[in-house]
């Protein structure tokens, strides 16, 4: 069913974390965060890990990774998101843990001194985003962020990704690159390669880029392709 077209899609995430109809919610933290968490680890212990620190997590959802972050290695957390339903969820997930949540959209200045924040998560989040506003997004995300924090982005990916492809040439947004989302109602932005890792390197520096698989079927394109960015405040 198509949806009428909307700002932000605050309707449908509400919908979402009330009844999940269209996509398998979870408690779980997310692997490529894991994934990410063990790159970090390797890289220099707990040094970021720990009571000591605090991480940011933009589009938080239900709070599942921020979570982690507090029962695994006591950290603090700030989340975000424009769901009121999920910010509700994720307030009753975080008792007892030293994490905070507000509905708000990431489009809006961070609310946060600089340099407070040693971790700052963007998981399938920004791509709603103008151009204009993920520009932004980064200004704010580099002042926030602690010297020599993390910044984990994870968004949609165009190369080899026949879905995407389509959804642009049949439901086209006013920005080049976007497309209307026939489900949620919103438009939403799909980057190569190359102009993502482009746009993170403006203000930080890159250390490590992964691809998921094409996801090809035999009767057409299957899931969404997405890429995961590990970038440091420098």
């Amino acid at each position: 069913m198509k949806l009428k077209r909307q700002k932000n899609g605050v309707g449908f995430w509400n919908r979402e974390y009330s009844q999940a109809e269209h996509l398998a919610l979870s408690t779980n933290p997310s692997e490529d965060m894991l994934k990410f968490l063990r790159h970090l680890e390797r890289e220099s212990g707990r040094s970021c890990l720990n009571p000591t620190m605090s991480a940011l997590d933009m589009g938080c959802g239900n709070g599942r990774n921020l979570h982690y972050l507090a029962r695994t290695y006591g950290m603090r957390g700030v989340g975000y998101d424009i769901s009121d339903q999920a910010v509700r969820q994720a307030r009753i997930f975080a008792e007892g843990t030293a994490l905070k949540y507000e509905t708000r959209s990431i489009a809006d200045s961070i609310p946060l001194p600089d340099s407070s924040q040693m971790l700052v998560l963007d998981m399938m989040a920004s791509h709603v985003l103008t151009h204009e506003e993920r520009e932004r997004e980064h200004e704010e995300i580099l002042r926030v962020l602690r010297p020599n924090g993390w910044f984990f982005l994870k968004t949609f990916l165009l190369d080899e990704d026949r879905h995407a492809k389509r959804l642009l040439k049949e439901n086209p947004g006013t920005e080049a690159g976007s497309y209307i989302h026939p489900v949620i109602g919103v438009a939403e932005y799909v980057f190569s390669e190359e102009d993502i890792v482009s746009l993170v390197e403006k203000r930080f520096t890159v250390h490590k880029v992964l691809k998921s698989h094409r996801h090809l079927q035999k009767d057409g394109p299957g899931k969404r392709r997405s890429i995961s960015i590990y970038a440091q405040k420098t």
